[in-house]
């Protein structure tokens, strides 16, 4: 199917938001009343044999590229093994992005050719302000998680949220962190979304000032940007590579072609709409398929992200 809208954007990435739960609290993603209460809820879980079938039948129409696997957070889905040792029967990439609380487990599970490359957040170094963000401890996890992913051969990238007045100072230790393991960050600024929807963002910390920052230590050279890519990239004066992922500051919806699945079976074409459209029950009619793809296409901003109500707990950001 040849699904084009007029800015010449189709779908090539499918993220897979396997469950709506999450064993950490991130400021970012939801308020203090949940997070003080608890971020994992509870929803009947969406089988392998669903996931496959939705994410088999999308290929077929689409000529995908990419399946990322998000959350909440993933590696709570009971059967991310078996679902990972499916999906590889597609034949893509198939990438996961984690909290990385409980990434060493699942990769002893797993070989290493079966996932292409994970991204684990890490918003901080330091402890204190690891849990201010998180209201969480014990980090050592997760960095075992990405020590273990690399040992066995995986590509893993770091992606850190930048809250103004929260962890700033932590952005010169986590070039140092990545640098040390040979592999790549990307500093994110805030999204409007969830709690941070009405646009206040009043911690909001901007790409030029996380430039300034590591240009305060290292000579910057940008790096051109690739099609459909969500962070802009530079290389330090000692070879560092490290991306931003600007929403506000760099906009990338002009070439976007990620579509987002649910866990429960509904597709966004961007998540600035928040209505969902639910496919699970049209795999076998392709005809009213190809509609409701045209209508996620559809929902595709022009320029920018305009915000959404729906938390990153939901779809994965």
């Amino acid at each position: 199917m040849n699904l084009i809208d007029i800015n010449n954007r189709s779908f090539k990435t499918l993220r897979i938001s396997l469950t709506n739960s999450c064993n950490l609290a991130c400021a970012y993603c939801v308020n203090d009343d949940v997070a003080n209460k608890s971020s994992v809820t509870v929803q009947k879980p969406v089988t392998v044999a669903d996931f496959y079938s939705i994410a088999e039948k999308l290929h077929q129409i689409l000529g995908l590229q990419t399946i990322r696997l998000t959350g909440g957070e993933p590696t709570l889905y009971k059967e991310i093994v078996p679902l990972i040792k499916a999906l590889k029967n597609i034949k893509i990439p198939i990438k996961l992005t984690t909290n990385g609380f409980l990434l060493q487990n699942l990769i002893e599970k797993i070989d290493y050719d079966e996932l292409h490359s994970i991204n684990v957040s890490l918003d901080a170094l330091d402890e204190d302000i690891f849990f201010q963000i998180s209201k969480r401890r014990s980090m050592h996890k997760i960095v075992a998680g990405i020590d273990a992913a690399i040992a066995k051969g995986i590509e893993v990238k770091l992606n850190c949220v930048v809250i103004r007045g929260v962890n700033e100072s932590q952005i010169l230790p986590l070039m140092a962190f990545a640098n040390e393991r040979q592999i790549t960050i990307r500093f994110l600024e805030l999204m409007k979304m969830g709690h941070i929807f009405d646009g206040s963002l009043h911690q909001f910390y901007a790409e030029a000032e996380i430039l300034e920052k590591i240009a305060s230590r290292y000579d910057l050279q940008e790096i051109k940007r690739t099609t459909s890519a969500t962070a802009n990239y530079w290389e330090t004066s000692e070879g560092q590579i490290f991306g931003i992922i600007a929403n506000e500051s760099s906009p990338f919806c002009h070439d976007c072609n990620r579509l987002r699945l649910d866990s429960f079976g509904n597709i966004y074409g961007c998540i600035s709409n928040s209505a969902g459209i639910n496919i699970s029950q049209y795999l076998d009619n392709q005809l009213v398929l190809e509609q409701k793809l045209k209508q996620a296409l559809a929902q595709k901003q022009a320029v920018k992200f305009t915000g959404s109500n729906m938390r990153m707990l939901e779809i994965g950001g």
